[in-house]
């Protein structure tokens, strides 16, 4: 517990230093996120902060290897591997913007590589579908996760927030299970990154994530949710990440049904409209961020609690999800 403790805090410290270098590094390069229409901030300010979360993650997993090697479950260098590439494709993208058509492909392999990775046999549906349709449908799903976590990066601290709500549930979850069930090194590395980040993300961001970090986030998220699924434990999978699916899904297929480019950007989140209402009503944009990214943090330790409840009374745990998440969207809309 001490080795942790210990781990966590200096990670943090390392990523809040690591973050102000690159905050620097960006604003000499003049590496700016210039406002638009579908934008939620007003002034052009420094994009591609994820450098500095990967960097973090790369320096966390190399020193638990070093020094824990025993404590390694869960640090695949495949998938470590897999996040460093994902990473050097956003940041293209964020420099140069690339088409769907390169982007999906490419998050289709680094999630093909990765189930092959997964514990065990991998089957994710344990047995309820043939081989093929496992591998399959988990592909899909991850991708989509992916993705969902990239188009949900649109306000200051959502991204953050919710990377520490998920990889803190994740620890809390392995902590509740048999030893090794579910590898605590990995959460804990992505939570003290997103906090460091958080630190010059926090609402007025001082900079912002970019496609370089939510990209590399939703798949290494991704890969730890799915560990926790192919052991059997899918509700706490899907109960962690609950309000990002939720807002990303029901927006999706609101756009699909009207026939839309899902893939293009849009103001159509529930965030998005949260952040417009509390506009109209006289908030500072600041602080209408804060408030927003405040009440999804204060969701998420709900889910928390739902997904370690989840390991003995599951028909509770569902009912307290859906209640948060519900009450979380609702509250968006008023």
């Amino acid at each position: 517990m001490l080795f942790w403790l210990t781990y966590g805090l200096v990670l943090t410290l390392a990523g809040i230093v690591l973050t102000g270098f690159t905050l620097s590094w960006l604003k000499r390069r003049a590496i700016l996120d210039a406002p638009n229409d579908r934008s939620n901030h007003e002034t052009p300010t420094p994009r591609g902060g994820g450098l500095a979360i990967v960097g973090t993650v790369l320096a966390g997993w190399a020193t638990v290897v070093a020094l824990r090697p025993d404590l390694t479950t869960g640090l695949h260098p495949g998938i470590l591997l897999a996040a460093i590439l994902l990473c050097g494709l956003s940041w293209i993208d964020d420099l140069r913007g690339l088409g769907a058509g390169l982007r999906l492909p490419a998050h289709l392999a680094a999630c093909i590589a990765g189930v092959w990775l997964l514990p065990g046999n991998g089957m994710v549906f344990q047995g309820l579908l043939p081989g093929w349709a496992d591998f399959g449908l988990t592909v899909l799903i991850w991708a989509g996760f992916v993705n969902f976590y990239n188009f949900m990066d649109g306000i200051d601290g959502i991204t953050s927030v919710e990377t520490i709500g998920i990889g803190t549930g994740l620890i809390v979850v392995a902590a509740l299970l048999p030893a090794e069930t579910l590898p605590v090194a990995g959460p804990l590395t992505l939570v003290a990154a997103a906090l460091g980040f958080l630190w010059w993300n926090r609402p007025p961001a001082q900079l912002f994530m970019g496609d370089v970090g939510s990209v590399p986030l939703g798949f290494l998220l991704g890969w730890f949710l799915l560990f926790l699924a192919v052991k059997g434990y899918w509700l706490p999978a899907l109960l962690l990440p609950a309000y990002y699916l939720a807002d990303a899904g029901i927006t999706l297929l609101r756009r699909a049904a009207r026939l839309e480019k899902v893939w293009q950007a849009h103001r159509e989140h529930f965030y998005q409209r949260a952040v417009a209402l509390r506009l109209t009503r006289g908030l500072s944009r600041a602080a209408a961020h804060g408030r927003i990214s405040a009440a999804i943090g204060c969701v998420n330790a709900v889910l928390i609690a739902a997904a370690a409840l989840s390991l003995s009374q599951p028909l509770a745990a569902i009912c307290i999800g859906v209640a948060a998440v519900g009450g979380l969207l609702w509250w968006m809309t008023r």
